[in-house]
């Protein structure tokens, strides 16, 4: 790689891109208002961003309409932190550092909600209730202040084309979870996890 090429400033950027689009900068909002609270409840999956000591981390958070949030107020989101690896990566970064940023998804459609924001973690009785499912509580919600909210163009899954049926990809196109698994540790049972993994994953989905 040819170093002096690299970009180094703002105002390289800035020479190199040219000025924003007004109504990108324009269409910025410092609270969730009625249009945007109608978007964003069509959403059945976003990516949470956090960063931490250990680095930058993004998480896929998804379940039923209803289920996936509570809309708090007008600058306020609970998000549910249901049943997982217990990794925690979200959750340990944001004990460290509350900096917070949402992608929201509506599948068919081609724009894309930015949130971004500060969070804490809450165990609030209360609160958990709200997202009972058969009786099965997170143990915790991540309480979402927001800043900014930012809708964003349909240029990138225009692109991609990643609502299109015909470029699904199905079982076998790509490594399965074993596979994956097993490349990072060799001596790792991928087919025998595979072969649990279906009836695995319907227990523990709550």
């Amino acid at each position: 790689m040819d170093n002096s090429h690299l970009i180094t400033s703002i105002e390289d950027l800035e020479a190199l891109y040219g000025p924003a689009n007004p109504v990108s900068i324009e269409k910025e909002t410092s609270e969730l208002n009625e249009t945007y609270i109608r978007w964003i409840e069509k959403a059945p999956f976003f990516a949470v961003g956090t960063s931490g000591p250990g680095g930058l981390d993004v998480s896929p958070r998804g379940d039923q309409l209803g289920q996936t949030f509570r809309i708090l107020d007008s600058k306020t989101l609970a998000i549910p932190d249901r049943r997982g690896n217990n990794r925690l990566d979200t959750l340990r970064n944001l004990v460290a550092d509350p900096k917070i940023a949402l992608l929201f998804l509506v599948p068919g459609i081609n724009e894309c909600v930015r949130i971004n924001g500060t969070a804490v973690i809450s165990s609030d009785p209360e609160l958990l209730g709200q997202f009972d499912q058969d009786g099965k509580l997170p143990a915790t919600a991540i309480i979402v202040t927001m800043e900014t909210a930012y809708f964003q163009c349909a240029r990138s899954l225009i692109r991609s084309d990643v609502w299109n049926p015909e470029k699904f990809c199905v079982k076998g196109d790509v490594p399965s979870a074993g596979q994956m698994t097993k490349s990072a540790a060799p001596d790792f049972d991928g087919d025998a996890y595979d072969k649990a993994l279906p009836q695995r994953q319907k227990e523990t989905l709550y």
